[in-house]
This record gives C-alpha cells, sequence and structure tokens, in this order.
C-alpha cells in the first residue's frame, strides 16, 4: 500500500503564493488564505507541493487507513482556485445559489476569479464548513498550536 503524498511540510506558503504565475490568482489566492485565517484562527500550512490548508483531523479512508487532511484549504491551479469544502455542498444550497460563477466536485469549489463570485456567501460557505468539521471531529481535530 502506498503512503498519502499529501502531507503537512515545513514548506513557505507566502513563498509558494509569490511563485503562482498569473498575478490574479496569486491574488486570489493570497484573499482566500488571509480569510481562511481568519476563520479557523489558524497558521496556514503547506499539504504536499500545491495545497495551503488550515488545521487538521483523522479520518478512516476507503481502505480502512487514518489519514489526515486539512479542514479547510484551498489551491491556486492553473484553470481556476480551487477551495476545499470538507463537508461538501449539499447541506447548503441557499450559499451555492448565491455564490455566483462556481463549479463543484464532492469537495472541491473550483472559482475562476474571485470576484465573479459572492464575497460574503463564499465566507459563510468558508465558516460553515470549518464549523461542520469541527462538529464532526471534535475530539479528532489536531492542535493547533
Amino acid at each position: 500500500m502506498s503512503e498519502l503524498k499529501t502531507r503537512p511540510t515545513e514548506a513557505s506558503v507566502e513563498d509558494f503564493l509569490a511563485a503562482v504565475p498569473d498575478a490574479r490568482r496569486r491574488e486570489d489566492a493570497r484573499a482566500v488564505t488571509a480569510m481562511l485565517g481568519e476563520i479557523t484562527g489558524e497558521r496556514p500550512v503547506m499539504w504536499g507541493p500545491s495545497i495551503i490548508g488550515f488545521g487538521r483531523y483523522t479520518y478512516v479512508n476507503t481502505t480502512k487507513t487514518p489519514a489526515d487532511w486539512p479542514v479547510i484549504g484551498l489551491s491556486p491551479r492553473k484553470a481556476n482556485l480551487t477551495v476545499y469544502i470538507m463537508p461538501g455542498f449539499n447541506e447548503r444550497p441557499d450559499l451555492m445559489a448565491r455564490l455566483g460563477k462556481v463549479k463543484t466536485s464532492v469537495s472541491c469549489l473550483y472559482i475562476n476569479r474571485l470576484d465573479q463570485v459572492d464575497q460574503t456567501a463564499l465566507r459563510e460557505l468558508c465558516e460553515w464548513s470549518v464549523e461542520r468539521m469541527r462538529e464532526r471531529y471534535p475530539t479528532n481535530l489536531a492542535d493547533p498550536s
């Protein structure tokens, strides 16, 4: 069995953000990073080479192996800014309807440009996501210190 490759690293989040080639994507990623830091009260940490994560929880994956993952995170990809909303989107159709121009998959929110989404709805969705994860994994969340 292979080991999970996406793990917390000591890499600099600021260096990673500074290296994002597209200026708009870089600034959007910085804005969302700041917002997630405010929401979680935690510092951003690089998970693998391309995910900025906040907090940590342990879940049991489909192979019955415990694995750690960020409570919430983001990645400034070439095609879009991806925000990882771990509880998914089915429980919050109200916020999804307000967001604007986005796409989703299971727990990924794909944003082309931050100025094309309702910032208040995005913040509320991220706050809800973090709250929901803290409810689901109350004794399992890693100490943020």
